[in-house]
């Protein structure tokens, strides 16, 4: 059974930073690609970035691009997200997910305050 227990949520100031981080098993971790999305609030989810297998090759929404950084620990079955210059905009709540799967875990919240 897949398992997925994210952590490292909680309330930041705008312009702080949160390192997200999301602890995997139930599969055999290396193998897939991840993925961090999260949902506003009254808002559908929405992808927030991705990293194949590997950990080489990452993407980002535009939206946080330059802001973000999605990295995993193969070693330990874990996947990161740090989140830097954070804005009310990215007030969610965020989930680690399989590739091509929807979240399974319950999410670690991110608010933001101005």
């Amino acid at each position: 059974e897949v398992q997925l227990e994210e952590s490292g949520g909680g309330l930041v100031q705008v312009g702080g930073s949160l390192r997200l981080s999301c602890a995997a098993s139930g599969f055999k971790f290396s193998d897939d690609g991840m993925n961090w999305v999260r949902q506003a609030p009254g808002k559908d989810i929405e992808g927030v970035s991705a990293i194949e297998s590997g950990g080489s090759s990452t993407t980002y929404a535009e939206s946080v691009r330059g802001r973000f950084t999605i990295s995993r620990d193969n070693a330990t079955n874990t996947l990161f997200l740090q989140m830097n210059s954070l804005t009310p905009a990215d007030t969610a709540v965020s989930y680690c997910a399989k590739s091509r799967n929807p979240p399974a875990g319950q999410g670690t919240q991110v608010p933001v305050s101005s």
